[in-house]
């Protein structure tokens, strides 16, 4: 594979159905040599975990003024163009970045080549296959859990592997559908944005979402949770 796309995220979580993408890193091989890069912030319309700054040093003032995703997914398909995709762990990536273009109405099926299951087949007697060990196995410049730099690392690292064991070993090497099933979410209705203004302004809270933001199903769980927490709006108090 000489051309292709090396994609990382930064993302608010691990869950692409709860969490969004903070932060988009991408190389683009052509010929076997990276020819351009890609980096932006994307602002997920909520504040982060204390969990997730402290592992990634991304802090919301990082992302208030970022575009959304809305804007920062058809710039990166702009740059990706149809090529393959490169990862270490690709079907993660992947699976975030289907999800946002399928709530856009966007197209997003491609294949991949996934390092980490490379050297999960090739390096079986290494004793981690993270990201960060293998770099400093090989010798590997890295900047960790930030999107460019895990981007840059997993393409050199890819390099490597190929170097090893690429001549004998094509098939895997080749790239593969990458599968992930989504279904589109819609944004939050009229009603669910109302109904979540009168709740948090009736019991006085201050979301770490933007309600404007939200999809239905975040609209719905957010609703549910401070129903369960709190209760319904007091009578005297409905307006």
């Amino acid at each position: 594979m000489k051309d292709y796309v090396c994609l990382d995220l930064e993302t608010s979580g691990l869950y692409p159905r709860l969490d969004k993408i903070i932060e988009i890193g991408a190389v683009k091989v052509l010929g076997g040599v990276a020819a351009e890069r890609f980096q932006t912030f994307v602002n997920p319309g909520r504040k982060l975990s204390g969990h997730t700054s402290e592992i990634t040093g991304i802090t919301d003032r990082d992302l208030e003024s970022a575009p959304y995703i809305e804007e920062a997914l058809p710039e990166f398909l702009a740059f990706a163009g149809e090529l393959p995709l490169l990862g270490h762990s690709v079907l993660f990536d992947y699976s975030f970045m289907k999800k946002a273009a399928v709530n856009q109405g966007l197209t997003f099926e491609r294949t991949g080549v996934d390092t980490l299951k490379l050297a999960r087949k090739f390096l079986p007697e290494l004793e981690s296959k993270n990201l960060g060990f293998l770099c400093r196995h090989f010798g590997i410049s890295h900047t960790a859990h930030r999107a460019l730099g895990d981007a840059l690392a997993t393409q050199r690292l890819y390099e490597v592997l190929c170097g090893l064991f690429l001549e004998r070993n094509e098939k895997d090497f080749a790239p593969q559908p990458l599968i992930y099933r989504v279904k589109k979410e819609g944004p939050a209705s009229g009603a669910q944005k109302e109904r979540l203004y009168k709740l948090t302004a009736a019991h006085k809270l201050e979301l770490d979402a933007d309600i404007e933001k939200m999809t239905k199903n975040e609209a719905s769980r957010t609703i549910d949770k401070i129903l369960a927490q709190y209760g319904k709006i007091p009578e005297k108090e409905k307006f």
